[in-house]
């Protein structure tokens, strides 16, 4: 699981990586509650929190995954711009 911040799988290969696909599979049917989806990150993905937000903020930049996955993506994009603001 050594990802980079920058360059994805996908932007190498062109396809999602098996990891993406868990990521992404698992948000869009994590539980809404923040500490019930940091539990389930950690228990479903083995990942913590942080590493799992990190990845999902930068599938939401890659082709592939808005290709596949649109309507979460398009949430989470729009999420994104407004904790930016």
């Amino acid at each position: 699981m050594a990802y980079s911040l920058g360059m994805t799988d996908v932007e190498k290969e062109g396809e999602l990586s098996a990891e993406d696909e868990r990521i992404l599979r698992f948000a869009a049917h994590a539980p809404r509650s923040s500490s019930a989806r940091e539990e389930a990150v950690r228990r479903e993905l083995g990942l913590s929190p942080v590493r799992f937000y990190q990845r999902l903020n930068v599938l939401i930049d890659v082709p592939e995954a808005r290709r596949r996955y649109p309507l979460l993506l398009s949430r989470l994009d729009r999420l994104r711009s407004c904790r930016r603001l």
